[in-house]
């Protein structure tokens, strides 16, 4: 399990988490997302860069994706193996 970013914003209405990546994210990925007595795990369906859905995206990116429950922003994501 490798740390590969931080929820640096969460959007309730649209259930997506903005992610500051610290590694590489591939759509089909699964990721884990632990923070504040939250722990998700859940495989990246899509993911979008300013607006624009992308396929991968590389460390100092910041990505949306869509999350199956609420998370906190500063939650930790981990990239499983």
């Amino acid at each position: 399990m490798n740390e590969i970013g931080k929820v640096t914003h969460y959007y309730g209405k649209l259930g997506v988490a903005i992610i500051k990546l610290s590694g590489e994210l591939r759509v089909g990925d699964k990721i884990k997302i632990e923070g504040n007595k939250i722990e998700l795990d859940q495989t990246v369906d899509s993911m979008e860069v300013d607006r624009k859905k992308m396929d991968e995206a590389r460390a100092g990116d910041e990505v949306g994706i869509k999350v199956d429950q609420k998370i906190s922003e500063g939650a930790i994501v981990y990239k499983l193996d």
